[in-house]
C-alpha cells in the first residue's frame, strides 16, 4: 500500500508554531489556558503547542489529557485533571486529525458540563469529511480526501510526519 507524505517534520513544526500564535491571539486577555489533548496523538500535539505557547505568551498553560473510547464515544470520557482546574478558563481541545468529527464532538460535549470562559478546537489535519457539525478553529492543513483514504500522524523525535494511505 503506498503512502504519500502530507507534512514533513519541518512543516509540522511550522504548523504547530502558527497554531500556537493563533491560540495566543485568541486568548491574549487570559492569564491561563488549558490545552486539552485527546489521547494519544492529540495530547502529544497539545504538549508541542504548549511548549511554543509558553515561550511566546508567558501565560500559564495547563495540559490535560482527554481519554475517549474512539470506537464507542458513549463510554465515559475522563480527563487527567479535575474539572475544577479548567472551570471558568479558556480551553482548546486538540486532536491530530479531524476525520468524521465524532471524537471532537464528544470531547466538546464533555467540557460543556462545566462553565468555561472560551472554548476552541485545534487540529493538525482537517480532512473535510464530517458526520457532525464540528469545525476546527485552528488547523494546520485542510485536506480533501476520499473516504477510503486515511491520514496518519507520527510523532517521533526529530521525525514528526503525516502521511496519507
Amino acid at each position: 500500500m503506498s503512502q504519500n507524505t502530507i507534512l514533513n517534520h519541518q512543516e509540522i513544526e511550522h504548523k504547530i508554531k502558527r497554531i500556537a500564535y493563533q491560540i495566543y491571539e485568541t486568548f491574549a486577555d487570559e492569564e491561563a489556558i488549558v490545552l486539552a489533548g485527546i489521547a494519544s496523538n492529540g495530547f502529544l500535539l497539545a504538549q508541542k503547542i504548549g511548549v511554543v505557547l509558553q515561550a511566546i505568551s508567558g501565560q500559564q498553560v495547563t495540559l490535560c489529557e482527554v481519554r475517549i473510547d474512539k470506537s464507542n464515544p458513549f463510554n465515559e470520557i475522563t480527563t487527567s485533571i479535575a474539572s475544577e482546574l479548567y472551570q471558568d478558563k479558556g480551553i482548546v481541545l486538540v486532536d491530530d486529525v479531524l476525520n468524521s468529527g465524532t471524537t471532537l464532538i464528544y470531547g466538546v460535549k464533555h467540557f460543556l458540563n462545566v462553565p468555561l470562559k472560551k472554548f476552541k478546537t485545534a487540529v493538525l489535519v482537517d480532512r473535510n469529511h464530517k458526520k457532525f457539525p464540528v469545525k476546527a478553529d485552528f488547523k494546520g492543513i485542510s485536506l480533501s480526501t476520499s473516504s477510503k483514504e486515511h491520514v496518519h500522524v507520527v510523532f517521533e523525535t526529530d521525525n514528526d510526519h503525516a502521511y496519507l494511505v
